[in-house]
C-alpha cells in the first residue's frame, strides 16, 4: 500500500546553521561583513540582486552572483573551495545565513545600520571598551541584535535569547542537559510555562527529559498523525519510512527498516540470530543516534561482547512492549523519533551556545548556564515587561538602536543594579564602582578556578610543547577554539605569567585582549595590541616597575621584520610615559631568531627618543628574550616572579655583547638556574665548618 508521505516541522528553535558552526566566531563575523561590504563596492557586482526580487536589468539568475560570492570568499582566503558549481550558491547562502538572522545584513546581504556599525566598530578597534553593563561595545551591539531576532518554528515566532532570559532569571541557572535538551523546545508561552515546571520536577527528582521530548512531539499534528498510522496499519516498509518526517528526503530514513524488522525478530519472534545483525544494521546511521540505540538495546557497546553473549547481551524492553504488535510499533516510532530529536538538539548545543556567548553575559561553567552578575541584575529588572514581548517580531531588527528602544523596561539604573547585587552577593556597597568591585572579585575567583582545572602546569608545559610543534587542534581543544592561535599564545603567557607571580595583581586588566564571560579570549578580524603589561609593587625583591610582556609565534625573517622596532617601541614610549627606569620588557616566543636576540641586547645602549621632543628621551632600554623552552624551564622548576628578577637582572647588567653567548650564559633559564644553583652550593660549602 502506498501511503502519502507526513511532511516533517520544526519543533524547536535554533539559531544559526550548522553550516557555520566556525571557530573563530567573532572574528569570522567580523570578516564577512568586511568582505561582503568591498564585494558589493566591485563594479561588476554593484547592482546585482541576491534574491529573485531584487534582481538588477539584464541579470540573467540569482546563481551567478552567490556562485560569485563563493568565488570571492576562497579568493580572500575566508574558507576552502574546490565545490562544485551547483553545491557554490548553496555554501554561499549557508555562509551568510546567521548574519541575516541576526539583522547584520538585509535580504538582499547588503549590510544593515547594525551590520555597517559592528564593521567600523572592528576597523577602527574600537570593540573593547566598557559599557555600563561591564561588557564590550560589540557585545552591546550582539545583545541588541540577539534580543531582536526571532525565529519561525511551525506556526509560533519566538525570541530564543528573551526565552533563554525569561527562564535563568525565574530558575537562576540551566544545567547544560537542560539548556541542551530542554529549552529550545520553548517556542511558545504554554510550552514554556510545561517547561519551566518541568525543570523545577526534574530538580525535585521528579519527571524526566525523554518523556517531555515525547510530549512536545506529541503536541504536534504531524507526530500525532505519524504515531496513529504507524500504530494502526499493518507494518511495511513504505509505511515505516512515510512517517519517518527526515528532511530532506524518506530515502535517508531506510536504514530504519532493517532495524526495525531486526528488532521485531529478535524481542518479539525471540530469533536470536538477529542479534549480530541489529550491529550491521546500526552503522547506517550517524553515530549520535547509533550510539543511543546500542544504550538501548545491549547491556555493553563493546561489539566482541555482543557477539560472544548474542541474546545475554540484550538489554530487555519494557513489558508493554512485547504484549502486542501495535505496543511495539508504538514504542519503536516514538524512540526513533526522540533519538533523532536529542541528536539534532545536541547538534545544535554548540552554536546556540556560541551565539548567546557572543553578549559576553552568559557563564558557561561548571555543566550550568547563568548569567554574568551584572547582566543578571539588569534583566531581573526588566524581564516582566521584556517576556511580553518574547513571542513577537522586532520591527527594528536592521537598526543600530539603544537596548531601551528595543523595550522600554531596559534601562540600566545603578541603585537597582546595586540592591540585586547586594541581595545576591551578601553585600552593603552603596556605589555603582563598589559594585563593578565585587564583580571583580567574583572573576578572580572564576579565573582561579578554572586555572587550577583547566591550566595546571603539565598542561601549560604540554601547550608550550603545542605551540613549537603548531600542534594547533590541540591547542584550540585545551584552550578555546574562538580565538586564533597567536592569540591563545599571548593568553597562555599571560596565565603563565600569573601564576609565576604569585597569583598577584590585576591579569584580566593587564592582558591586552578581548576575553568572554567564561575569561577565555576572542580574536576580532582587526586584531589588537600584541603586549601585556603587567604592574609591580615595590617590595624587598624589586622596585616599583612594569613588564611589557610581548609574545609571538613569527619566526625567522617574519620575526625580524615583525617584532624588532614595534617591540622596542612599545617599551621606549611606556619608558617615556611613566617616566619609571625600573621597567623593562620580556620577548616570549616559539622560535628565537639571533639578530632579534643580537637587537634587544644592544638596546642596552641604543635607548629611545620621543620623536616630537628630542629632548626627551631614555638612554637604555632592558629586553630579554625568551623561548618557550625557557618558559617550560620557569614552570618545570617552580620559580618565582622574584627568581626571575633577579635573573633577568643580573643578565641585563653583565658586560657581555656578543649575543650568542649573552643568550646561552645568561638569560637562558637553565643556564641561570645552574648557576644559582651552584652558587647556594659554594655558599654552604663556605659556611661548613673544616674537618680536621
Amino acid at each position: 500500500m502506498k501511503y502519502d508521505r507526513i511532511a516533517y516541522t520544526s519543533f524547536m528553535w535554533k539559531l544559526g546553521t550548522t553550516s557555520f558552526r566556525t571557530k573563530e566566531f567573532n572574528c569570522k563575523t567580523e570578516r564577512q561583513l568586511a568582505l561582503l561590504d568591498d564585494f558589493w563596492k566591485l563594479p561588476d557586482n554593484a547592482d546585482k540582486g541576491w534574491e529573485k526580487k531584487y534582481m538588477a536589468k539584464g541579470q540573467k539568475d540569482i546563481y551567478d552572483i552567490k556562485v560569485r560570492y563563493y568565488d570571492y570568499l576562497v579568493d580572500n582566503g575566508f574558507m576552502k573551495g574546490g565545490e562544485p558549481w551547483d553545491r557554490k550558491y548553496k555554501t554561499a547562502r549557508e555562509k551568510t545565513s546567521g548574519l541575516y538572522d541576526m539583522g547584520l545584513i538585509n535580504e538582499n546581504h547588503r549590510l544593515t545600520e547594525a551590520g555597517k556599525y559592528l564593521l567600523d566598530m572592528s576597523r577602527t578597534h574600537s570593540y573593547g571598551k566598557m559599557t555600563d553593563l561591564g561588557i564590550s561595545y560589540d557585545s552591546i551591539l550582539y545583545l541588541g541584535q540577539l534580543l531582536k531576532t526571532s525565529v519561525r518554528v511551525g506556526g509560533n515566532t519566538v525570541r530564543p535569547l528573551i526565552v533563554v532570559l525569561h527562564l535563568l532569571i525565574n530558575l537562576d541557572y540551566l544545567s547544560i542537559n537542560e539548556f541542551r535538551y530542554l529549552v529550545p523546545l520553548c517556542t511558545d508561552k504554554l510550552s514554556t510555562s510545561n517547561i519551566l515546571e518541568l525543570i523545577r520536577q526534574l530538580r525535585n527528582g521528579k519527571g524526566d527529559i525523554d518523556e517531555a521530548i515525547k510530549q512536545v512531539m506529541l503536541s504536534k499534528t504531524n507526530y500525532r498523525m505519524g504515531m496513529e498510522r504507524f500504530v494502526e496499519n499493518e507494518y511495511s516498509p513504505e509505511l515505516l519510512l512515510s512517517v519517518g518526517m527526515n528532511r530532506k528526503s524518506a530515502n535517508y530514513d531506510k536504514p530504519y527498516v532493517s532495524l526495525y524488522q531486526d528488532l521485531h525478530s529478535v524481542y518479539m519472534d525471540k530469533d536470536y540470530s538477529k542479534v549480530e545483525s541489529l550491529l550491521y544494521d546500526l552503522k547506517a546511521f550517524q553515530s549520535s543516534i547509533a550510539i543511543k540505540w546500542k544504550k538501548l538495546i545491549f547491556k555493553s557497546c563493546l561489539t566482541t561482547n555482543i557477539k560472544k553473549l548474542r541474546e545475554e547481551a540484550l538489554n530487555p524492553l519494557p513489558d508493554y512492549v512485547l504484549k502486542t504488535d501495535k505496543a511495539f510499533r508504538g514504542f519503536f516510532f516514538l524512540t526513533m523519533h526522540l533519538f533523532k530529536a536529542k541528536a539534532t538538539l545536541e547538534d545544535y548545543l554548540d552554536l546556540n551556545r556560541r551565539y548567546l556567548g557572543l553578549t559576553n553575559c552568559f557563564v558557561f561553567a561548571d555543566e550550568q548556564v547563568r548569567l554574568d552578575i551584572v547582566p543578571k541584575q539588569f534583566f531581573a529588572n526588566a524581564i516582566d515587561q521584556l517576556y511580553r514581548d518574547a513571542y513577537t517580531v522586532c520591527p527594528r531588527l536592521e537598526e543600530n538602536c539603544k537596548l531601551v528602544d528595543i523595550n522600554p523596561a531596559l534601562v540600566f539604573d545603578k541603585n537597582k543594579i546595586i540592591a540585586g547585587v547586594n541581595r545576591d552577593l551578601g553585600t552593603s556597597i552603596s556605589t555603582i564602582n563598589e559594585a563593578f568591585d565585587e564583580v571583580d572579585k567574583i572573576r578572580y575567583q572564576r579565573l582561579n578556578k578554572m586555572i587550577d582545572s583547566k591550566f595546571s602546569d603539565d598542561v601549560l608545559q604540554r601547550l608550550l610543547d603545542d605551540f613549537e610543534e603548531r600542534n594547533d587542534d590541540e591547542i584550540s581543544l585545551l584552550v578555546t577554539d574562538n580565538a586564533d592561535i597567536p592569540t591563545i599564545f599571548e593568553y597562555i603567557m599571560g596565565i603563565v605569567w600569573y601564576k609565576v607571580s604569585g597569583r598577584k595583581g590585576k591579569i584580566l586588566h593587564y592582558l591586552k585582549l578581548s576575553l568572554d564571560a567564561n575569561l577565555l579570549p576572542v580574536t576580532h578580524a582587526a586584531g589588537g595590541e600584541a603586549d601585556i603589561v603587567y604592574e609591580y609593587q615595590n617590595c624587598e625583591f624589586y622596585p616599583n616597575h612594569g613588564l611589557l610582556l610581548e609574545a609571538t609565534l613569527a619566526d625567522g625573517t617574519n620575526q625580524r621584520r615583525l617584532e624588532m622596532e614595534p617591540v622596542s617601541r612599545h617599551l621606549g614610549r611606556y619608558l617615556l610615559r611613566t617616566k619609571n627606569k625600573y621597567s623593562y620588557c620580556i620577548f616570549a616566543t616559539s622560535y628565537l631568531d639571533i639578530n632579534v636576540i643580537n637587537d634587544f641586547r644592544g638596546r642596552k645602549l641604543l635607548g629611545y627618543y620621543d620623536v616630537s621632543d628630542c629632548n626627551n628621551y631614555v638612554d637604555s632600554m632592558k629586553i630579554i628574550p625568551l623561548c618557550t623552552r625557557d618558559i617550560k624551564l620557569i614552570l618545570q622548576y617552580k620559580l618565582t616572579y622574584e627568581d626571575l628578577y633577579e635573573f633577568f637582572d643580573e643578565a641585563y647588567k653583565t658586560e657581555e655583547r656578543q649575543a650568542k653567548r649573552w643568550y646561552e650564559h645568561y638569560v637562558s633559564i637553565e643556564t641561570a638556574y645552574l648557576n644559582r644553583q651552584r652558587s647556594n652550593s659554594d655558599a654552604l660549602m663556605a659556611a661548613e665548618p673544616m674537618s680536621i
